[in-house]
C-alpha cells in the first residue's frame, strides 16, 4: 500500500490519499494520471493492466487501486 500512496503522490503531493476515496469521481485523477498509473504499476510491480480493468472503481481510491494490485498479481 505505501509504495501505491507513494505512486499517486508523485502525481499530486497537495493530496492526502490515505483518506480520499473519490479520485476519479471528484477530478484529482485524469485520463493522463491513470495512463501514469497504469505504466508505473507494470514497471513497479511487472503487472499489465488489461483495459477492462481501467474503470473508476479500481482508481477511484488508493485502497481500491491496491486491491487491484493485489487482485491482478494473483491471476
Amino acid at each position: 500500500m505505501e509504495t501505491v500512496i507513494k505512486m499517486l503522490k508523485e502525481l499530486h503531493p497537495d493530496v492526502d490519499f490515505e483518506s480520499a476515496d473519490g479520485l476519479i469521481d471528484d477530478g484529482i485523477l485524469d485520463s493522463l494520471d491513470i495512463v501514469s498509473l497504469v505504466a508505473e504499476i507494470d514497471s513497479e510491480f511487472g503487472i499489465v493492466v488489461p483495459a477492462e480493468e481501467i474503470v473508476p472503481e479500481n482508481f477511484n481510491s488508493a485502497t481500491a487501486l491496491f486491491k487491484l494490485i493485489e487482485r491482478l498479481d494473483e491471476e
